[in-house]
Order: structure tokens, then C-alpha cells, then sequence
């Protein structure tokens, strides 16, 4: 068996790209091969940022031959009067079998000739030199370049291309205008360690060879080791290196050599807030930070950087990494300073600068209508004076900091800055966190608000949102959603189930339409937004809490708007409800009563019975009663009506599940018992009396879900 290598040598990669080029390798090398019935013992894909490469080891020689199925001429093109036509011939010819091997096979489209045959498979070395060249521009990832006069498009230029099968050098060739790239053995080394070309004998030992020039290719070592010398350095110093695996991930796709060094910056500049410190050293320089402890968040005036230079030189390039941080601490202390000279306050009416959308006005306006929105709120939530006061104090001042210079300069701050200028101007610390706490969560996993301001202040934001933006009919389609609606919903949802907030979220929209645009239209408006939060709702169920479909739907309702309305007007009793059926699903009790309460539900269908009756006493006549199974019947439901009752009252579907089983035997006897009866009887008295019976344990069952969405 073989091994062969692919490095395609580059300029300096941006990070992101080798990621993702490394993945997409994985999927598309690996099809091509399976395509072509090439199974090697393994394929491994490398990047550095100069350098994308592939070894796979365990490939045959010759592809294996392959019996193939080709279609030919329609039947009666291939013959006429029982003789074959010059169609038939010539098909036969150019397949090089005869027509004595023809097989007349039936298709949609009439009978057509067929033929099977064998093709032999084909050497290996030639399949990749036409692979090699797809599988490079195959790639795909944004902002690609030309270079020289050629029309290969990449994210940098290629300067090299090794192409081994085994210690064969693979014909493989790059058109690239007047500056082809051909395959070769060539390769090259770390730019300051070894830039010198280095010959490789053969593929194998590509791993061992690379390493001799001081470049690692396999990025999960470099970011192990990346991880460990930071570690260590960090614990040399005393302290504890904060390793974000996003930082980490990109740090790892920077260096083809790692060596961590550590730096240092003048103790004046732990006076910023940690958050700017640790954002100018993360964000911008791409930098470790070091705390005191795993616990503490107390900063040393330490750093901790990744080189791609030579180890022997770490005190230069700590001395040089050293005056970039110091220097922009020093703008980021300036900024700080600036900022703390006029109170948060001032800074609201300078949002009039800052223009939320062309059409909704400045971030000012959209203040105003976020105050309005937690006016809404904090009416629906019933939340005292004082709360009502720190809640609206808190909208006022919740978007002031993006007109501080540090925010302008540091946008990943905004909210932050907001809450140490909003404790430095002496507001409450209630209202300094719910600043920072409205952006909460900013993406999917994010922590959420813990404090009532910081939820409802975050609420407010994201209606005005998603109401401003929807006056414009600006609907998110696909996969476009440039004001991140479909997050702003899924927060305020999120926001709901977490705080146990008892929302109505059809009046919620209802009262902020009104309040912040009442010349809006109502009557589509709302059922707009309301359909949206549905399908929030929906995807929130199945994909965070773990919810089945089916089950998702019973809750929803598929085509019983009514479902939906309930839904939206308690958002925590949907959450119960919908946790509740996956549990009785998994406990195996959702069984017991599901084919009698289904199979209820589907004849009451016929009926006429209002879905909100409950009590089978008045609508359901036991004179009119046939069989002893009816009275049974009866005498079951009237039983649990109290129980019923009370579940609508407590929300304990556990107890109207308990009596949904304890009457299923006498259902299934009312249906398929000695005493059974006919539910469409010829008496129509008969006939109403029996859906009637039926539609009261539907609508028990109505209570918790809609049984018939269900898929047992």
C-alpha cells in the first residue's frame, strides 16, 4: 500500500481560513476517493498559515475494477422489424460490446436498451493528478485573490506545491497564466529557522520532516502545545494564564512554530477596568492575560504571547510586544479618564448623533421607545414603585456609553463601560448592572440577566426591535438578518423561561405596538411578530430542550389556532406543558391514554360541542343512553370533573394525565366492549348525545395538548 502527500504552500493564510479549509478537506478528499471506491486506511489534513496539506496513507496501486450499467437508445430506435438499426450498432461499437449482449428493460419513459460492463479501474497516481487541481480550487471561504496574470483564485498566493506518491513526484500542474505551479518535492521550512528548501525523499516521512524544520503542521499539537507553555509560564509568574479557546483556536493557526513568551506593562494601568485591560490583550494583540488566580479576578501586570520567531531571541520580542500593550493601555487610560469627567447622564442626548436606522431615527429615539416598552412590562409584571423607577432609570441610561470615546474605540465594551461610569456617577448598583445585563445573552449559550432590571431593561430592548423593524415590513428571509430579530426573540423567550416571568406575550405586543407606534397597523402587525415568536417558540422546544416534534405541534396546535393563541398568551405553561408530554412520553405513561383520548378526539371532530366545555352534565343526556357502556362513561367523566377543574386552576397535568388513565378501560369498552356502541347511531339525538360524550373528553384532554398532533 501507498501513501501520498499533497502541501500546498502558500503566503500567510488569514487564521479563520485554515480551519475551515482543513474541514472542508476532510469531507471533500474523503468523497472523492469513495467515489472512486478508494478506501485508504486514513486521511489526515494539516494546515500552518503557510502551508495546507494532506497525507493519506493505505492506497492501492490500481483502483479496482467496477461492473458498470449504461443506458442506451429507446428500444425501438435500437430495432426495427427484429433487426438492430445503425443506433443500435453504433451504441454497441462505442461501448465496444456486441449486440447480442443488449438487455430490453421497461423504464418510465418506455423500454430502452441497457448494457453492463466491465471498466478496468485506473492507477491511482493518475486519478489524483486529476484530482489535486479540483480539490485545491474546491475550497471556499471569503475575500479570495488573483495574483500575477493567472486566474487562480485563493485567500493568498501559492508559491509551492509538493505532490508525492510514495517517492514519485505526481505530473500535477497549477495554470495559473504566465506563472504555472508544478508538483515537486520541494518544500520549505520555518521563515526565520530554516528558509532554506528542503527536499522530500518520499511522503511518509513528511511528519518527521517538517519537524527537522521547525514546522509542526498537525494544529491539535501546536494548540496543545500552545496550552502548555502558556500554562507553564503563567504558573512561573505566580499566576493563572485565562485561556479563551476561541483566542486559543486562532493563536494556534498564527504560528507554524510555537514559543510562548511572557511580557510585562506598568502596574498604573491595573487601575483601568479589568474588562478594557483584558479586551485590549485578548481582542487586539492576541495576548494571555494572567490573573492571580483560577478564582480571582484580580490582573498582574503581566502577558503572555505565542511567537512565530526564533525562542532564542523571546527577550526582544517580549521588550517589543511590551511597548505595543503599554502604548495602547495608555490610549485606553486617556479614553477612561476623559469619559469619568462628565457623568453617564450627560452622555444620553449625544444618542441623538447616532442613527439607529434611517427610517426609526436616532439610538435617542429608539431610548424613548425602549422606556415605553418597559413601562409595558413592568405593568403586565405588576413590579412595585421602586422596581417601576430603577427599571426606566436603567432604559435611559442603557445605551449611553456608546458615545463615550472608550466605546467609540472599543465597541466590544459597550454595556460594560456603561455599568463602571453608571457606579462611578453614583447611580444605584441595581441600575449599573442591568446596564451590562441588557445585552444579555449575546449569542447562543450566552449567560442570561439575573437581576430584574437586566431582564426586563433587555426585554424592552429587543421589543422595540423587533416591533420597529417589522413596522418596515424589514421581515428576516433565509439566512439574512442584519438586526438579528431571530436572536432578539429568542432572548426575550429565553429571558421568560429562565426568570419565570409570567408573561402574556399576544397582550405584550399588543400594548408596546400601541404605545411606541400607534399609527401602525394593528391588525397585521401583531399577528406578524406573534407568527414569528412562534416559530422561535417552535425551534427553541425541539433544538434546546430537547422536545419531539409531534409533541411540539400538540402543544402549538397544527391547525387550531387556538393552541397558539394560548401558547402566546403563557409562555411558562407552554414550557411546562411541552416538558411535561416529553416526560410521560419517556415514562411510558403518554401510552396508556393515548389511543382512546386520540381516537376521541377524532370523531368528536364531527360534533358541534364548544371546546371549552368540561362538565358532561347538561350537554350529555343520560336518557338517551343505549347502552350500559354510555352510562359508564358518563359516570367517569363526571368523576374526574373536579379533578379537571383543578388541574386548569394548579397547572398539575400530572393529575389529569392520573385520570385520563384511571378512565381509559371504560372508554375502550364504550368503543370495542360486548356493550360497544355505534357513535354515528341514525338518531341524530342519539348521534349529538354520543359526540357530545366524546367531545367532553376531548376537551379534558385539550387541556394539556392537542392529541391528535401526536405520532404514536
Amino acid at each position: 500500500m501507498s501513501t501520498f502527500l499533497l502541501e500546498v504552500g502558500t503566503e500567510e493564510l488569514p487564521a479563520d481560513f485554515i480551519a475551515s479549509a482543513i474541514g472542508q478537506w476532510r469531507s471533500l478528499i474523503a468523497q472523492s476517493l469513495a467515489n472512486d471506491l478508494l478506501t485508504p486506511t486514513s486521511i489526515e489534513v494539516y494546515g500552518t498559515p503557510r502551508r495546507l496539506c494532506v497525507l493519506i496513507e493505505g492506497l492501492p496501486l490500481q483502483q479496482p475494477d467496477r461492473e458498470a450499467e449504461i443506458k442506451g437508445p429507446p428500444a425501438k430506435a435500437a430495432f426495427k422489424d427484429g433487426k438492430p438499426t445503425k443506433a443500435a450498432e453504433g451504441f454497441a461499437k462505442k461501448q465496444g460490446v456486441k449486440v447480442e449482449d443488449f438487455e430490453i428493460r421497461p423504464t418510465e419513459k418506455g423500454d430502452f436498451v441497457f448494457i453492463r460492463k466491465q471498466i478496468p479501474g485506473c492507477v491511482v497516481p493518475q486519478l489524483l493528478t486529476a484530482w489535486v487541481p479540483r480539490w485545491i480550487s474546491g475550497l471556499e471561504g471569503r475575500r479570495f485573490m488573483r495574483w500575477g496574470d493567472g486566474q487562480i483564485r485563493f485567500p493568498r498566493p501559492i508559491r509551492w506545491l509538493v505532490a508525492l506518491f510514495d517517492r514519485e513526484v505526481l505530473p500535477i500542474i497549477l495554470e495559473n497564466g504566465s506563472t504555472p505551479i508544478f508538483g515537486d518535492r520541494l518544500s520549505y521550512g520555518h521563515r526565520v529557522l530554516h528558509p532554506q528548501p528542503v527536499s522530500l525523499e518520499q511522503a511518509s516521512d513528511y511528519l518527521e520532516a517538517m519537524e527537522s524544520i521547525f514546522i509542526q503542521v498537525d494544529p491539535q499539537k501546536r494548540e496543545e502545545i500552545i496550552k502548555a507553555q502558556v500554562e507553564a509560564c503563567a504558573e512561573k509568574l505566580g499566576g493563572y494564564a485565562r485561556i479563551s479557546p476561541n483566542l486559543l483556536a486562532e493563536v494556534t493557526h498564527l504560528v507554524e512554530y510555537p514559543t510562548a513568551v511572557t511580557g510585562q506593562f506598568d502596574d498604573e494601568f491595573l487601575e483601568l477596568p479589568t474588562e478594557v485591560t483584558t479586551m485590549e490583550m485578548e481582542s487586539h494583540q492576541r495576548y494571555f492575560p494572567v490573573f492571580k488566580s483560577a478564582e480571582s479576578g484580580e490582573l498582574l501586570p503581566y502577558f503572555i504571547t505565542v511567537s512565530n520567531g526564533d525562542p532564542a531571541k523571546s527577550d526582544l520580542i517580549a521588550q517589543g510586544n511590551g511597548r505595543v500593550i503599554r502604548a495602547r493601555l495608555a490610549d485606553g487610560q486617556f479614553f477612561y479618564q476623559a469619559d469619568l469627567a462628565k457623568p453617564l447622564e450627560s452622555y444620553v442626548e449625544k444618542l441623538e448623533t447616532v442613527t439607529f436606522q434611517e427610517k426609526l431615527g436616532s439610538v435617542r429615539d429608539k431610548v424613548e421607545r425602549i422606556r415605553t416598552c418597559v413601562k409595558v412590562l413592568a405593568e403586565q409584571l405588576q413590579l412595585s414603585s421602586e422596581e417601576r423607577e430603577l427599571c426606566d432609570r436603567a432604559a435611559l441610561l442603557c445605551k449611553a456609553d456608546l458615545v463615550t470615546q472608550m466605546v467609540y474605540e472599543f465597541p466590544e465594551l459597550q454595556g460594560v463601560m456603561g455599568e463602571k461610569y453608571a457606579l462611578c456617577s453614583g447611580e444605584p448598583e441595581a441600575i449599573a448592572t442591568g446596564i451590562v445585563e441588557h445585552y444579555l445573552p449575546k449569542g447562543a449559550g450566552d449567560s442570561l440577566p439575573q437581576t430584574l432590571v437586566g431582564q426586563v431593561v433587555g426585554m424592552g430592548d429587543r421589543l422595540d426591535t423587533l416591533i420597529s423593524i417589522f413596522s418596515l415590513g424589514m421581515i428576516p428571509s433565509g439566512s439574512s438578518d442584519p438586526f438579528a430579530l431571530r436572536r432578539a426573540a429568542n432572548a426575550i423567550i429565553s429571558i421568560t423561561w429562565e426568570a419565570h416571568l409570567p408573561l402574556d406575550l399576544h397582550q405584550l405586543l399588543v400594548d408596546s405596538v400601541a404605545s411606541c407606534w400607534p399609527n401602525s397597523d394593528l391588525l397585521n402587525l401583531v399577528p406578524t411578530l406573534e407568527d414569528f415568536f412562534l416559530q422561535r417558540i417552535r425551534t427553541q422546544l425541539q433544538e434546546d430542550k430537547g422536545i419531539d416534534y409531534d409533541l411540539v405541534n400538540a402543544i402549538l396546535g397544527e391547525d387550531d389556532p387556538e393552541y397558539a393563541s394560548r401558547s402566546l398568551a403563557d409562555l411558562l405553561d407552554l414550557l411546562k406543558r411541552a416538558l411535561f408530554l416529553q416526560e410521560i412520553r419517556t415514562s411510558g405513561q403518554l401510552d396508556e391514554i393515548y389511543a382512546t383520548v386520540n381516537r376521541s378526539a377524532r370523531l368528536a371532530v364531527k360534533g358541534s360541542l364548544d371546546k371549552e366545555q368540561l362538565d358532561p352534565v347538561g350537554v350529555v343526556k343520560p336518557d338517551l343512553f343505549e347502552q350500559a357502556s354510555e352510562q359508564a362513561f358518563y359516570d367517569a367523566m363526571v368523576k374526574i370533573v373536579p379533578q379537571t377543574q383543578r388541574c386548569q386552576e394548579t397547572r398539575n397535568y400530572q393529575d389529569l394525565v392520573n385520570a385520563l388513565a384511571e378512565i381509559a378501560p371504560t372508554v375502550s369498552r364504550f368503543f370495542d366492549g360486548e356493550d360497544s356502541v355505534l357513535v354515528m347511531a341514525e338518531d341524530e339525538n342519539i348521534q349529538t348525545n354520543r359526540l357530545n360524550l366524546l367531545g367532553i373528553l376531548r376537551n379534558y384532554a385539550r387541556v394539556l395538548a392537542d392529541f391528535g398532533a401526536i405520532v404514536n
